[in-house]
């Protein structure tokens, strides 16, 4: 592949006066590398796309939203927010599905200097209760469905709680506010002084101990983020039209793009990922209830969809279906996504399944805002176990145990600084201390960086398990079976799974002349923690689970020697 001519295109683009100019800037007491003409806030980026009045913007089923239209309601919820008192530093929560209204409060809030938290659709009783109480929103946003579960809560009991505005239902008590409500009010967005390092949204993630941890995402995290979505399909096209000698049409017009977000938005991939690229644009969301791959393949046809990105099960679900040669595809552009790694057999079935297509990926996490590093092309093909190379604004290191940098092509804890790393978990100075060393995060994977600069992830460091893109730690289930009565010992670890990547597994011990069943302990489970951190196997042994000289559980050797099909 064009290796040389990819290293020649990065420095046109990232160099002195090129648009992806790389500059140090000292923030929160370190020098870092940052886009010199990255925009200043998100509420810049949003301003922005008001020049694409006309176009379509949101579709959801049969609603179809202009860029005028969502600058009328973004500006109706900015002042409607305005009239309660929310202000800078304020927090304000989204829990609901994919549905308009997620996106038109998110603009909203960043562009008054307010957080969004973004709730986990799938999080029930303490979950909700515990993030509830960690972020203080000062309103909150939901659908019908994530109203009931607040309302069983505590702390909504005689009407307490943050005020709940809701959405898409018909079933709302009276104390609880309209959304429609809310579109009425009058007036302009605020002008609002927004810095860079302020708090444009709070995302949970899974947490080591029993509860989730808010990843602080700033406004120079996520624009720095766009940036380099915008770099990578950028370097990667110069780079082939200079090894081909084919150069683009410079009086083309740029095509409109056309997104299909099939993943949640309280998620960086497709909040800060899909929704962001394709806005700067002036391009189409096209919006899905739940995902489903006849529906997908339907909306791709029928909106001329170019894009689709969510986790690798999407795609293999999409190719694999029995009505996908029945559709027209030819408008599908890049075919991908993030959340794990693409497994090179689905790389190579996506080239060779949709002829306008290409395969794609992006490596990340939440504490980055998004990506890290992004591949597509021919390039995703050449290397397709790789997650392609680090973005401009990141310095890149392999460490091993002891925080020494391993020599080019070890393999070592992969640590990254740059403009996109978070500013830190909220109320979680402990956390954020073992997390962000003297700006350096510690992403918990452990990988191998290549002679071309390509990253290569190898395996993981944190006890997790990666479940169709959702992490899910071990030690909060852990936690939650030992809630249990019946529960002596637990070990939880990662099954492997075709469709998900893995699935969560368990194997227990009980306590001696107690008793307890698969079905038992799921339904605990499920009043604990998320449906999607139940585990799927459980093992009920009786002897005590090994354990290494450390007294620490062998994960590994445990899980080879549970068969399947002994699972309860």
């Amino acid at each position: 592949m064009h290796y040389r001519e990819l290293k020649a295109a990065w420095a046109e683009l990232t160099g002195p006066g090129a648009p992806f100019e790389i500059v140090r800037t000292h923030v929160r007491g370190q020098d870092i590398l940052t886009y010199r003409h990255a925009p200043p806030n998100v509420r810049a980026l949003w301003l922005s796309t008001a020049a694409f009045a006309e176009r379509e913007y949101l579709i959801y089923e049969d609603e179809r939203i202009t860029y005028a239209m969502a600058h009328q309601r973004v500006a109706a919820i900015a002042a409607w927010l305005t009239a309660r008192g929310v202000t800078r530093g304020d927090r304000v929560a989204i829990a609901m599905r994919n549905y308009p209204e997620w996106l038109l409060i998110y603009w909203a809030c960043v562009c008054l200097g307010v957080a969004v938290v973004g709730y986990n659709a799938w999080w029930v009783g303490e979950e909700i209760d515990y993030v509830l109480k960690d972020s203080a929103p000062k309103v909150i946003f939901c659908d019908g469905e994530r109203l009931a579960r607040f309302l069983e809560r505590p702390a909504f009991a005689d009407r307490g709680g943050p005020p709940l505005v809701v959405t898409r239902t018909a079933d709302r008590p009276p104390h609880v506010l309209d959304f429609a409500e809310v579109l009425e009010t009058p007036g302009a967005l605020p002008e609002v002084e927004i810095d860079p390092d302020d708090d444009a949204c709070i995302f949970y993630t899974s947490g080591t101990t029993g509860f989730p941890k808010g990843a602080q995402l700033t406004h120079r995290g996520c624009v720095s983020n766009l940036m380099s979505m915008s770099f990578s399909g950028q370097v990667q096209a110069l780079a082939t039209a200079r090894a081909t000698g084919v150069a683009p049409d410079p009086n083309a017009p740029a095509p409109i793009p056309i997104g299909l977000l099939t993943t949640p938005l309280f998620h960086v991939t497709a909040n800060n990922c899909g929704a962001y690229a394709v806005t700067a644009a002036g391009g189409k969301l096209v919006l899905m209830y739940r995902w489903d791959a006849k529906t997908a393949l339907t909306l791709i046809e029928r909106e001329r969809v170019t894009s689709m990105s969510g986790v690798p099960v999407m795609s293999r679900e999409l190719i694999s279906h029995p009505d996908f040669a029945l559709h027209d595809l030819s408008s599908l552009m890049t075919l991908g996504g993030g959340g794990a790694q693409l497994p090179p057999d689905l790389v190579q079935k996506i080239d060779d399944s949709v002829a306008t297509a290409r395969p794609n990926t992006g490596y990340g996490m939440t504490e980055t805002c998004g990506i890290i590093t992004a591949v597509a092309a021919d390039f995703f093909i050449d290397k397709p176990a790789s997650a392609g190379p680090a973005m401009p604004d990141f310095e890149v290191k392999c460490v091993d145990d002891d925080g020494r940098t391993v020599g080019p092509g070890e393999t070592g804890e992969l640590w990254v600084r740059g403009a996109q790393v978070i500013k830190g978990y909220l109320n979680r100075p402990e956390a954020t201390a073992e997390t962000i060393t003297e700006g350096w995060l510690h992403t918990g994977d452990i990988a191998r960086v290549d002679a071309d600069g390509f990253i290569f992830i190898v395996d993981r460091k944190k006890d997790m398990v990666l479940r169709g893109g959702e992490n899910v730690y071990c030690a909060e289930v852990e936690a939650a079976l030992y809630r249990h009565p019946a529960v002596a010992e637990v070990c939880v670890f990662g099954v492997p799974d075709d469709r998900l990547g893995e699935e969560v597994g368990a194997a227990i011990v009980l306590r001696a002349g107690m008793a307890a069943d698969g079905e038992g302990l799921r339904a605990h489970c499920g009043d604990l923690i998320a449906k999607h951190k139940i585990p799927r196997y459980l093992w009920l042994l009786d002897a005590p689970l090994p354990r290494n000289a450390s007294g620490k559980f062998v994960k590994r050797a445990l899980r080879e020697s549970l068969p399947l099909e002994t699972a309860v």
